[in-house]
């Protein structure tokens, strides 16, 4: 049984798009890259997109990077786990990051 508290909600699954170079160049393929709930599968991560953002998905890709070594003083830890999800969309479909102010 499954608790009514471990179920996500749409907020919880989508954290936030990821801009970077990479990122800003699969734009132009209408593909959106966002960072995820790493407990987050492939078909909650489409709903979610897709009852965000009104939008019709194709396919998602997901990927986990491995974590990086970071030192703070003589203590040594690690970065912070995350997911990343690269989310297709429909042609016609967009997705607007940055909204004119």
């Amino acid at each position: 049984m499954t608790k009514f508290s471990d179920i996500p909600t749409l907020a919880d699954i989508i954290r936030r798009p990821l801009v970077t170079e990479k990122a800003t160049l699969l734009l132009e393929n209408n593909q959106y890259t966002f960072e995820v709930d790493p407990k987050a599968t492939k078909p909650q991560i489409k709903s979610a997109i897709e009852e965000l953002f009104d939008v019709r998905v194709v396919s998602v890709n997901t990927l986990m990077p491995p974590r990086k070594k970071r030192r703070m003083g003589r203590f040594m830890g690690h970065r912070a786990q995350y997911k990343r999800a690269v989310v297709t969309l429909a042609s016609g479909s967009t997705i607007t990051l940055f909204p004119d102010v």
